[in-house]
C-alpha cells in the first residue's frame, strides 16, 4: 500500500521541510483548485503522467500557465514532439499513461498526479522532469497525494525532499525548442528512466472522454487480453533492443478484497477523527453527526469510486494471469 496524505505530511515535518496545508474540497482541475487557493500567493502546478513507446514512464510538472501541449485525444494524447525530441523518443514519443497506471504505479486516485508521489516504491524508476520557471517562484501548489488538499513550498524545501528519497531534482526549460541533430544530440536523453513497465494495456478508443485534468492520466477502460512484464532496459535504451523478461508484474496494489477494504476503512477513518475535534463540537453540538456524515459523502464518493475502479481492473488482471497460466492441454 501507497503512502497516504498524512503519512507524507508526517514525513515531510520529520525532515524539517516547511510548507503550508490548505484543505479544500475535491478538485479535478487547476481551474477549480484556483478558485480556492488561487489567492494564496504560490504558483498553481500542473502535473502529467505519460509513457512512451518502451513503457517506460515520467511525470512532468509545470506551472499552470507554461505550455506543455498535448494532442490528439483520448486514450491517445500525444506531448509536445519537439519535447519527445529532446528526450530522443522522437515524435509522438510521449502519450497520456492509462489510468490504470495512477494505481499501479504512482498509487494516488485519478487527479493527484505529484512530484511527491515518487516517495512511493513502486515509483522509483518514473522519471521526474520539473519546470525550471518553479526556482522563480516564492512558493509552488501541489497536491499531498490527495487532491483534498493543497501544499505550498518553494524549491528548496522540494529539493529537500526529493534528496531524502535519493532522487537528484532536474529542472528545464519545457518551453525550449534547442535543434537536435547529429552533431546537436537530445539535450534531456539522459532524464530517459533506464527501466521500464509493461501493464496490462487498455483498448484503444474505448471510451473517448474528455480529459477532467492536468493531474492525472488519460480514463481508460476494459483492459486488453495482455501479460504484465517487468522489462530491464540498458542505458542507451533507444539503440539496444529491450529484453523482456518472462517474470510477471504483480499488482502493486488491491491484490485482495481485505486489503481494498482497509483502504476504505483507513480513508473513513482518518476523515472522521479530522471532523471530530474539540472545535467542531462545540460549533455544531447535537448536529455534529449530521455534519461529518455530510463530510463523508462529499470527500469519499470520488476516491472510493477510484478505489473501486482499481480493485475491478487488478482483479480482471489476476484472472487473466490466472486463466493464461492454468491453460488445459489441447489434445
Amino acid at each position: 500500500m501507497g503512502y497516504t496524505k498524512d503519512q507524507l505530511l508526517t514525513r515531510l515535518q520529520e525532515l524539517q521541510i516547511e510548507f503550508s496545508k490548505y484543505e479544500h474540497p475535491v478538485v479535478l482541475t487547476v481551474e477549480a483548485q484556483a478558485k480556492h487557493v488561487g489567492n494564496v500567493g504560490a504558483a498553481l502546478s500542473k502535473n502529467l503522467f505519460l509513457k512512451d513507446k518502451k513503457q517506460r514512464f515520467y511525470i512532468v510538472s509545470a506551472l499552470a500557465d507554461t505550455k506543455v501541449d498535448l494532442k490528439g485525444t483520448q486514450p491517445v494524447m500525444q506531448f509536445n514532439e519537439f519535447f519527445c525530441q529532446r528526450l530522443g523518443l522522437g515524435k509522438g514519443g510521449l502519450r497520456l499513461a492509462p489510468e490504470e497506471a495512477l494505481g499501479e504505479i504512482l498509487q494516488v486516485p485519478l487527479g493527484c498526479v505529484t512530484p511527491f508521489a515518487l516517495v512511493n516504491e513502486s515509483a522509483s524508476h518514473v522519471s521526474l522532469l520539473l519546470d525550471q520557471g518553479f526556482k522563480s517562484q516564492q512558493g509552488c501548489l501541489f497536491h499531498p497525494l490527495s487532491n483534498d488538499t493543497s501544499i505550498s513550498l518553494n524549491t528548496f524545501s522540494l529539493d529537500m525532499f526529493l534528496k531524502s528519497i535519493g532522487r537528484d531534482p532536474s529542472y528545464v526549460d519545457l518551453e525550449a525548442n534547442p535543434k537536435v541533430g547529429k552533431d546537436q544530440p537530445p539535450d534531456l536523453a539522459a532524464l530517459v528512466p533506464s527501466d521500464s513497465i509493461v501493464l496490462p494495456e487498455f483498448a484503444e478508443g474505448e471510451l473517448p472522454s474528455k480529459p477532467s485534468d492536468e493531474n492525472h492520466a488519460a480514463t481508460d477502460v476494459k483492459p486488453k487480453a495482455v501479460k504484465a512484464k517487468a522489462v530491464k532496459t540498458p542505458a542507451a535504451a533507444e539503440k539496444v533492443k529491450d529484453k523482456p523478461s518472462t517474470e510477471v508484474l504483480p499488482s502493486i496494489s488491491f491484490t485482495d478484497a481485505g486489503q481494498f477494504v482497509e483502504e476504505i476503512l483507513e480513508k473513513t477513518s482518518a476523515i472522521i477523527l479530522s471532523e471530530i475535534r474539540e472545535d467542531t463540537v462545540r460549533q455544531h453540538g447535537e448536529q455534529l453527526g449530521a455534519v461529518v456524515s455530510d463530510t463523508l459523502r462529499k470527500r469519499l464518493s470520488s476516491e472510493l469510486k477510484n478505489l473501486a475502479i482499481m480493485f475491478k481492473n487488478t482483479a480482471y488482471t489476476e484472472g487473466f494471469h490466472a486463466g493464461t497460466r492454468h491453460q488445459p492441454k489441447r489434445p
